[in-house]
């Protein structure tokens, strides 16, 4: 398999240019040049395998030629060390829970297999790692990166966005993390991270890969999780083929990666695209007119994104065939109104502890279930709920304790360098190294 550009004009590369280079020559981002479905014998085996074998069984398949199983295996598991359980809420809905990895958030499970993936490709040159965030994605990346060898690790997060812990997580590891706090939106931040890529320049002097789910090595596995749920439906009353995953979309990595699986064999009914009121998406899909804005700024921090990257591969995927999107893809989005009482409801009424970003992921699976009486669902539970305790604990109106990771965090020392939303002051950062950050 080779990877090619959404826009066209690149020439398809193997895999390993595709990791290091992030983006591809023409501004566009990488993709498979093909979707072979997994051999039958293949799916069969995933129904009763464990997290680290499907990633070993999907991954091989999509990187066929690049890296061997027995490779790939070892470098899974060691990064996909902590559980991904899959559990039921109601009769009809259960919860794929991604928050268990060492910064709480589903964004470990694409980090910490991309930081393997570009060890054991590289030849010890020094990397540099570019990476903007709306909250998860930056903690996830500076975990997974923290004291790799050759690495330096540059984490773009904007101002007064990202919850308390959130910041904790990227600017209080220090050695090669620099969290860079940048005056402006996400928006802002993705723009300066898209500029340096595109960049001849700047690139022939800094070695840079991008650490966003626009980079392969973090989309491809989180492909993998999408068969976990296949393989527990089967063990699961009630779960049939006929199921529908709400996901909780921002950048809309996470939703790509589960169009990428359907398209190799998992068995799905339908997604959901769930959003806050950042809608661009769910709007394209009721009018046909995708029109990118600014981002709001909401109380699920991680999906405030008024120009969803990836959303570029989803519409490469179906070669603009809106009615084949629709299909496949449902399109929903809920104010903060309505996420925090539901955060409140789902408590009381079951029991369950959702975060902001879970909370819409559940209310996208709601008018499905209810227009299908026979469908079942899950959705993706992507952060834990004390990483979000500022709009969790008042609405259930008690306090959410601190996981010892969260804890640990919060207690250490930060610090991050302030950036204002110009491109030649992010060159210099990037030029000069880390600099000292100012506390």
């Amino acid at each position: 398999m080779t990877w090619v550009s959404t826009r066209g004009s690149s020439p398809a590369v193997p895999f390993i240019d595709a990791l290091f280079g992030g983006t591809t020559p023409d501004g566009g981002l990488y993709f498979p040049d093909r979707f072979e479905p997994l051999p039958p014998a293949s799916l069969e085996e995933i129904r009763r395998a464990d997290l680290g074998r499907i990633g070993a069984i999907v991954g091989t398949h999509l990187l066929k030629g690049e890296i061997t199983e027995d490779a790939l295996e070892p470098l899974v598991r060691d990064a996909l060390d902590f559980p991904v359980p899959l559990v039921q809420v109601t009769d009809r809905v259960w919860a794929l829970e991604l928050f268990h990895g060492p910064t709480l958030a589903f964004k470990d499970v694409g980090a910490r297999v991309q930081a393997r993936l570009l060890h054991h490709f590289t030849d010890g040159t020094p990397l540099t790692i570019l990476v903007a965030t709306s909250g998860d994605t930056g903690s996830a990346v500076a975990q997974a990166f923290h004291g790799v060898p050759d690495t330096r690790v540059v984490v773009l997060y904007p101002e007064g966005q990202v919850t308390d812990v959130q910041e904790a997580q990227m600017a209080s590891l220090g050695d090669n993390i620099t969290a860079v706090c940048v005056s402006g939106t996400f928006d802002d931040c993705q723009h300066l991270v898209k500029q340096a890529f595109a960049d001849h320049e700047l690139r022939q002097h800094v070695w840079l890969t991008p650490a966003n789910s626009i980079n392969l090595g973090r989309l491809l596995p989180q492909t993998f999780y999408y068969f976990l749920i296949a393989g527990l439906q089967s063990r699961l009353p009630g779960l049939d083929r006929r199921f529908i995953v709400s996901v909780p979309s921002g950048n809309f990595g996470n939703l790509t990666a589960g169009l990428i699986a359907r398209r190799l064999g998992l068995e799905v009914e339908r997604f959901v695209a769930a959003t806050n009121v950042n809608d661009v998406v769910p709007e394209f899909l009721r009018t046909g007119r995708y029109e990118p804005r600014p981002s709001v700024r909401t109380v699920a921090n991680a999906m405030d994104v008024g120009a969803p990257s990836n959303f570029e591969r989803m519409r490469a995927m179906y070669g603009d065939d809106l009615d084949g999107m629709r299909r496949d893809v449902a399109g929903i989005a809920f104010d903060d109104a309505r996420v925090v009482a539901e955060i409140r409801d789902v408590y009381r009424r079951h029991g369950y502890l959702l975060d902001p970003h879970g909370a819409i992921a559940w209310l996208g699976l709601q008018p499905l279930l209810e227009a299908d009486r026979s469908a079942r669902g899950v959705f993706l539970a992507t952060a834990h709920p004390a990483k979000f305790r500022e709009v969790v604990e008042p609405a259930i109106g008690r306090r959410v304790p601190l996981p010892p990771a969260l804890a640990d965090a919060i207690a250490r020392p930060r610090s991050s360098v302030p950036l204002a939303a110009s491109y030649p002051a992010l060159v210099d950062l990037i030029r000069a190294g880390v600099p000292a950050a100012r506390a």
